[in-house]
């Protein structure tokens, strides 16, 4: 009785973490999908390639994100589970791999050209509020990753931190570009993206490592 009780337990607390992890991945979606047409919108307009670069990553994001809710819906079945997994986790790999791919072609297209991006003060805007709410948005998936034991969690928090490091460094590249007139900032702030990018889709795409600090489960 006491072993039925704990498991009891055990099985609603899981429960309570996936729903916090469904919403999470609701908030996630609703919030990229806004990111990215702002930022898509702001960038063709300013020629922005960092901007533009940034919309792509929102909209890989809400892709992931949906990967997610999905792999959250199935999370009763044990086999399910593990299956889900391992599909969003190629999922994700795949989508990091598209990012870099793009980013690097358009900055080093902007770099040979010399193609001088106009200042963005909406881009700017867009970066500083994603540098805040990106960062808590990821270390509340972390936690809700290390609750069910998911690897697929694990990854996508960690592209949602990687969205919060392209913030940053979209934020330098456009505020370098407004006050000093630094066009290079742009594509190369850009370029600074890519290997981080590869390295967690490489990770992803594996899928060999268990992102969580207790044991799989």
């Amino acid at each position: 009785m006491a072993e039925q009780t704990a498991f009891l337990e055990i099985s609603e607390e899981r429960a309570r973490a996936v729903r916090r992890g469904q919403r999470l991945e609701y908030l996630t979606v609703g919030w990229n999908t806004v990111e990215a047409l702002v930022s898509l919108i702001a960038g063709l307009s300013a020629g922005s390639i960092a901007l533009i670069g940034f919309g792509y990553d929102s909209l890989i994001e809400v892709a992931a994100g949906l990967g997610l809710l999905w792999r959250l819906s199935v999370d009763a079945g044990a086999g399910q589970r593990e299956q889900a997994e391992r599909t969003v986790l190629k999922l994700i790999g795949v989508c990091f791999f598209l990012l870099a791919a793009y980013i690097a072609y358009d900055a080093g297209k902007s770099l040979i050209r010399r193609q001088l991006p106009e200042t963005s003060y909406a881009g700017i805007a867009l970066a500083a509020a994603a540098s805040v709410v990106m960062p808590l948005l990821a270390r509340a998936k972390r936690r809700v990753a290390v609750s069910i034991g998911s690897r697929a969690m694990r990854a996508d928090s960690r592209q949602t931190d990687i969205c919060g490091y392209l913030s940053i460094i979209l934020l330098g590249g456009l505020a370098l570009n407004a006050l000093l007139g630094w066009w290079w900032a742009d594509p190369v702030a850009a370029s600074v993206m890519v290997p981080i990018i590869c390295k967690e889709g490489l990770e992803a795409l594996r899928g060999e490592k268990c992102y969580c600090e207790g044991a799989c489960r």
